[in-house]
């Protein structure tokens, strides 16, 4: 997985999609450029002939299926059609089909991809008022979760289930975290005795429907776009079932020991409970699952160490981590 966006990857990329555009109908004159890597790569294509902008994702091979695609598509068509929340419009091929399938003029593996229309608005900074966005924040995932509540979904419908094994297990979908970036057996050693209380808390919170349920999963501010007074959510790629307050974990991704937090959190707690209520038990564990995310972005950028935002984290990132796992096991204790 190290080499997965390698160079020689990325530049292949590049020409995949400059080969594929034909599948939105776009002119071989439109300008393809390279807007992020890191699970998937994404593109933005802009099409002066005919005015069109879009983006486009191109799947990591082996990640998600192309039922797995649908279902996401099919949860944020009825979020915008039901106009739960604010999204980018998916944009089907000219075959009618919202999955693509790009080839590698190299050689390379064949890669799924899906686009959308480019919606306005910027990622929200730390100089913003985040506080109030996350007070935003909070009633936007409260109605994803109460849409998700009642929501039928259509037969086929298939996502990965974020248990405490599949985060952090030996089989874990976003690798070992014991490969963390710089991480020495103390560091170990502090990880494991959190997990294993980490396991035993959230076992006792339980997954029963009213707590454990489909969620976006990966609400970090690199997902948010605001523009005057609204908030769009993208990129629900990770989508799926898990407990319904790890969507706050996932807010606060990579900035979890920023002294902000608690502010960001009784905000956030304060536009959901707007909205619907929270058990003081889902409440209580939220600093427990904030801890669980961190170990899990530790496994991934170690399983992505190839991906630039990766190598700029590094060791340090790490280090947050084990430090964030023991005063978290101080205050539990």
């Amino acid at each position: 997985m190290a080499a997965e966006y390698a160079p020689e990857v990325v530049a292949d990329l590049q020409a995949m999609v400059q080969g594929g555009l034909p599948a939105w109908g776009l002119s071989p004159h439109t300008e393809v450029t390279l807007l992020n890597l890191s699970e998937n790569a994404t593109f933005r294509l802009r099409d002066e002939a005919s005015g069109r902008d879009l983006v486009i994702r191109l799947h990591r091979v082996g990640y998600s299926s192309p039922e797995e695609i649908r279902s996401e598509l099919a949860w944020i068509e009825a979020l915008r059609r039901e106009e739960v929340i604010e999204t980018a419009p998916l944009v089907a091929g000219t075959d009618g089909q919202p999955v693509q399938i790009l080839r590698s003029p190299a050689g390379g593996p064949a890669r799924h991809a899906v686009a959308f229309e480019r919606v306005a608005g910027k990622e929200p900074e730390q100089g913003d008022d985040l506080v109030g966005w996350f007070r935003v924040l909070g009633g936007v995932t409260a109605r994803m979760h109460a849409h998700a509540k009642r929501w039928r979904r259509p037969k086929g419908f298939v996502r990965k289930v974020w248990t405490f094994d599949a985060m952090v297990g030996p089989a874990g979908y976003w690798g070992p975290w014991r490969a963390g970036l710089g991480l020495d057996k103390a560091g170990t050693a502090v990880i494991e005795q959190a997990l294993a209380r980490i396991e035993g808390r959230v076992a006792r919170l339980g997954m029963g429907p009213e707590r454990f349920g489909l969620v976006h999963a990966d609400l970090r501010l690199a997902n948010l776009l605001v523009e005057d007074d609204h908030l769009r959510v993208i990129d629900f790629d990770d989508c799926g079932l898990s407990w319904y307050v790890y969507d706050f974990a996932a807010a606060i991704s990579f900035i979890e020991h920023e002294p902000i937090v608690p502010a960001l959190l009784d905000a956030w707690v304060e536009g959901y409970q707007a909205v619907a209520p929270l058990s003081a038990a889902e409440l209580a564990e939220i600093p427990t699952f904030i801890v669980l995310r961190r170990i899990l972005l530790t496994a991934w950028l170690a399983s992505h160490a190839e991906i630039p935002f990766a190598r700029q984290m590094g060791t340090t990132f790490t280090q947050g981590t084990v430090a964030l796992a023991a005063r978290w096991l101080e205050q539990t204790a």
